[in-house]
């Protein structure tokens, strides 16, 4: 799954669940700032525009139902606002402004709190959400305060960079204070948003410009946001399936994972660990998360394929014959057959698999491939499996200890292993980011505990 999609469905859950304290303790101050501020703004700053109260009320009620069409990108979502809000700022009474916009963003969430969709606790957050608009009215209210003219373009276009500026940093300052995502990942994210906004306001300025003559200008906007609302219901299914898909996905991997772990107990718990272990390396190696759903799933499946293997050569409590051995090789193979039966992300997750017992000489199996040829993914889960089979118990003899198992990877970095693999591994047991021995919580497949062949490390098949 893509990130993008996987942080639009956290989202979905987030604004479904209620705050927690710490971030209902920010939200609540920041909005309570917000009310103080716009409150103040009401009664103290002057109206300089002769408006009537049913303008307002309409760009109000208006602004509300435009907040109702969202686009999410990420964990946010952009709504085409700015076709309410610029003839809000433009045409309405200045100083109500933001005590207006704040109405119509809560008034928007009410709907989706009546289904169940979001906890009401996002009231809060849609009044936080609206200081930008503070610092924009501010700006026309030093510099146009009057109605709206072509020859303030100047003044307008301090305002949108103030209301730019202010969001972006809220935005940085809730981050930094309760979500601590990568900057990357805000970026990006607010990017996203913005080019919305960006997009949307000339076409708001063009048509309050007009009906400041006329306000049957303002019938322009609903056909908009009629065919935005299209576009995004079209957008929120798309990700709707697509989260279904990879529930579905995760369902049938622990599907297996239940199925192999009822034929061996052993098998399960190495599992376990090889997918802590694999995620330590790939944090260390900074491996995109875009890669790590695969990479997971492969720490987790890639010995799926020793469900087919006979029991008496799986769980022989000796060496295997060299007919026996390659009886076992064959379960790389049978796991991608299994696998690509499933199709889609599994799919590829089965091309990975075939390929976790290649070494990096060329010299593994099935395919010979060699180096850079090896999935990176499946470079991993190998080094990865080969440490924690080396420092596993199993029935043939004693785990070794830690020092032992590094030695053990040193000595065949290069040959059997990817070097930059081992380094990596070696930094996170020798700091000890990750345990020995997996959590429980985690679960995973593989089947049986075979004898490696003399060639091998120790433990690795």
């Amino acid at each position: 799954m893509l990130v993008s999609e996987q942080l639009v469905g956290e989202a979905r859950e987030r604004r479904a669940s209620q705050m927690a304290r710490r971030e209902r303790l920010v939200t609540g101050v920041t909005a309570g700032l917000f009310v103080a501020a716009a409150a103040a703004m009401a009664i103290l700053l002057p109206d300089e525009r002769d408006v009537g109260p049913f303008l307002p009320v309409g760009l109000a009620v208006g602004y509300a139902l435009i907040l109702q069409v969202r686009f999410e990108f990420g964990g946010y979502y952009a709504s085409p606002e700015n076709l309410a809000f610029i003839p809000l700022l433009l045409l309405g009474p200045l100083p109500l402004v933001p005590l207006l916009a704040a109405a119509a963003a809560m008034l928007s969430l009410l709907p989706e709190i009546r289904r169940g969709g979001w906890h009401r606790d996002n009231l809060l957050g849609s009044i936080a959400d609206c200081w930008p608009y503070v610092p924009a009215t501010l700006v026309l209210v030093a510099l146009a305060p009057g109605p709206a003219d072509a020859d303030q373009l100047n003044a307008y276009l301090l305002a949108a960079l103030a209301l730019l500026g202010v969001d972006l940093t809220w935005v940085l300052a809730r981050n930094q204070l309760l979500d601590r995502l990568s900057m990357a990942e805000v970026f990006r994210d607010w990017a996203g948003v913005v080019r919305v906004d960006a997009l949307l306001m000339p076409l708001g300025y063009v048509v309050s410009l007009a009906a400041v003559s006329s306000a049957l200008y303002l019938v322009a906007i609903p056909p908009l946001v009629w065919l935005f609302q299209r576009f995004s219901l079209d957008r929120q299914e798309r990700h709707t399936k697509t989260l279904e898909l990879q529930r579905a996905y995760r369902g049938t991997v622990m599907l297996l994972s239940d199925v192999v772990e009822s034929e061996d107990s052993y098998t399960a718990e190495h599992s376990r660990s090889v997918v802590d272990l694999t995620n330590a390396v790939a944090d260390e190696l900074g491996v995109p998360e875009e890669a790590r759903q695969e990479l997971e799933f492969a720490a987790m499946l890639h010995d799926v394929g020793k469900i087919s293997i006979p029991k008496e050569i799986l769980n022989k409590p000796a060496s295997l014959t060299d007919s026996e051995f390659e009886v076992m090789k064959t379960h790389t193979i049978e796991g991608q057959f299994m696998l690509d039966r499933v199709g889609g992300l599994l799919g590829r997750v089965g091309d990975i698999v075939r390929s976790c017992h290649e070494r990096w000489d060329g010299s593994g199996y099935p395919d010979g491939l060699k180096a850079e040829q090896i999935p990176f993914q499946a470079r991993i889960v190998f080094c990865c499996d080969a440490y924690n089979a080396m420092t596993s118990d199993r029935v043939y003899r004693s785990a070794m200890t830690r020092e032992a198992a590094i030695a053990e990877l040193e000595q065949h970095s290069g040959t059997q292993f990817e070097p930059r693999v081992v380094a990596a591994l070696i930094r996170v047991v020798t700091k000890e980011l990750v345990p020995n021995s997996a959590s429980d919580e985690v679960r995973a497949l593989l089947a049986g505990a075979p004898v490696p062949p003399e060639t091998l490390p120790s433990g690795v098949e």
